[in-house]
């Protein structure tokens, strides 16, 4: 099998950015490391027969030593995660440090691959993808790139996840004092960014766009709505990958009401910019971009605070994710809410709740989300794809199931892919084949043959038992990738060998399952 490099190049540069623990364990092929901001940095390959995906990314490069070829760990051994690996007298705090950097990667970095076969000559192909790469895809490659100065506030971030006190805080603090005495007061990367940016050293630096949309969330110290003391924006890309950008901000406030929910008090944010810088640089980063918040607390949070620095209002277009859900999932009203708490959970997110950082980037995926289930218009048009011609369906008089009634023609505004006759392999291993019509599928959402290889957008596909589950399609088996709600459709109907399964199409990226009796 012949591979192009430039193709390789493009899968890297598209794919979905994902947690290093998610790397393939029993894969092997080309990768690229993506630094806490959400750009690529690095393209690597698995060199040897023995070395997979999850080994190299997960284990060598996020917990390796610095200084070796392992560049999450290189890249990141700064500030309160430094450490000098063979100095005895720090070893006690370096490890604390360590842990904490490998943690902080974990949490806030991301990896990209590409699965190849054993019989694909890897490191050559290796060598042509970076030759062909962007400049900045490489940065990393042969250690171009100085090591980045301490993203303060994802640090503090995981800190807190960790669970860490005072001992804890203290040696990392022993480590980052350290680093100040062996290197001088301003890292190399720190005084860099501040000549790029533009922006002054305590402000970080905000991604490059182009965006679709953003979403934006502010944690307040107390019940003034002015008291800013964190601000977090979730960026989303035309391919819908999320980079996140977030500050803390002192407020200069006496009273901190809140710091049971956030864990931010005033030590927290002790020289951190105010808000008048912060919005220097939010400002027009956010000019001309639909800006989400998940209800109308932030955008009045913003106005007063602007108030309170003298400011005027920034005129960014607001929309309101919580009236998105609303019209998504209409079936929680009364049931838990559309809150982001109950969201969480009904629609399986994952983020950390009262972190601004987090909390923006569940009401960006929240609206993704709600895309894909076709109940809000994309901000800007995804990927075109072929509009199936509608299918006359035959009416048929189905027999009532008892878990559910089964469903036997196409439902006003769905179009019929197809059926599919179920054999015992179906309900065994709980999947549908969909060969017949899975051209119909858009180009976009479908994947490779494992997890390492899924698609970059993803279909909601409704079983009629609840939310409808996310997934991409697996292009070699040709069925949805996630089987886990088929298994309970196939359970819940009773479903025998020789039904059909009935495809439609709701919607863009939206889908329904239903079973009819043969």
């Amino acid at each position: 099998m012949e591979f192009s490099a430039q193709d390789l190049l493009d899968q890297l540069l598209a794919a979905p950015h994902r947690h290093t623990k998610d790397a393939p364990r029993d894969g092997r092929g080309l990768y690229g490391l993506v630094d806490h901001l959400g750009h690529l940095r690095y393209i690597g390959s698995t060199k040897s027969l023995g070395q997979s995906l999850y080994s190299r990314i997960h284990a060598k490069h996020r917990t390796g030593s610095e200084h070796l070829s392992h560049y999450f760990s290189t890249m990141y051994n700064t500030g309160r995660m430094w450490r000098q690996r063979l100095d005895p007298a720090t070893q006690a705090d370096g490890g604390i440090a360590k842990k904490l950097r490998n943690t902080f990667i974990a949490r806030h970095c991301r990896a990209v691959w590409v699965v190849l076969p054993d019989s694909a000559d890897i490191v050559g192909l290796e060598a042509e993808v970076i030759r062909i790469a962007p400049a900045e895809a490489t940065a990393w490659n042969a250690r171009k790139t100085a090591v980045y100065d301490e993203p303060v506030d994802l640090v503090d971030e995981t800190i807190r996840h960790l669970g860490w006190g005072d001992r804890e805080k203290a040696a990392l603090e022993r480590q980052r004092q350290c680093l100040n005495a062996a290197s001088g007061r301003m890292p190399v990367a720190q005084t860099a960014l501040a000549a790029v940016s533009g922006q002054g050293p305590n402000v970080l630096r905000f991604p490059q766009g182009p965006f679709r949309f953003v979403a934006l969330d502010v944690e307040t110290a107390n019940n003034d709505r002015g008291s800013i003391c964190q601000i977090g924006v979730a960026c989303v890309r035309p391919d819908n990958t999320i980079v996140t950008w977030k500050a803390h901000v002192d407020p200069q406030v006496q009273e901190w009401r809140f710091t049971y929910l956030h864990g931010i008090s005033a030590k927290t944010v002790a020289g951190a910019p105010l808000f008048a810088e912060v919005m220097k640089v939010l400002r027009g980063a956010l000019a001309g971009l639909t800006v989400y918040q998940h209800s109308g607390f932030d955008c009045s949070a913003i106005t007063a605070a602007c108030q309170k620095a003298r400011l005027s209002s920034p005129d960014w277009a607001w929309r309101d994710s919580v009236q998105v859900a609303r019209k998504a999932w209409p079936e929680l009203e009364g049931n838990g809410g559309h809150g982001l708490a109950n969201l969480k959970t009904v629609l399986s997110l994952s983020f950390d709740h009262h972190d601004a950082g987090e909390d923006a980037r569940a009401a960006a995926q929240v609206v993704l989300l709600a895309e894909q289930v076709g109940q809000v218009i994309p901000v800007s048009a995804p990927p075109k794809m072929a509009v199936p011609a509608p299918v006359r369906a035959a009416v048929i008089s189905a027999p009532t199931i008892a878990a559910a009634p089964a469903v036997a023609q196409a439902r006003a505004g769905a179009l019929v892919l197809g059926e599919v006759e179920l054999t015992q392999g179906n309900i065994d291993n709980s999947h549908i084949y969909l060969r017949g019509f899975f051209d119909r599928f858009p180009a976009d959402a479908i994947g490779g043959s494992n997890k390492g290889a899924i698609a970059p957008r993803q279909v909601a596909v409704d079983y009629g038992g609840g939310a409808p589950t996310m997934t991409d399609l697996d292009g070699s088996k040709k069925f949805f990738r996630d089987r886990s709600l088929a298994r309970a459709f196939f359970a819940r109907h009773d479903a025998r060998v020789g039904d059909f399964a009935v495809v439609e199409q709701l919607g863009l990226y939206h889908y329904r399952v239903s079973l009819r009796r043969s």
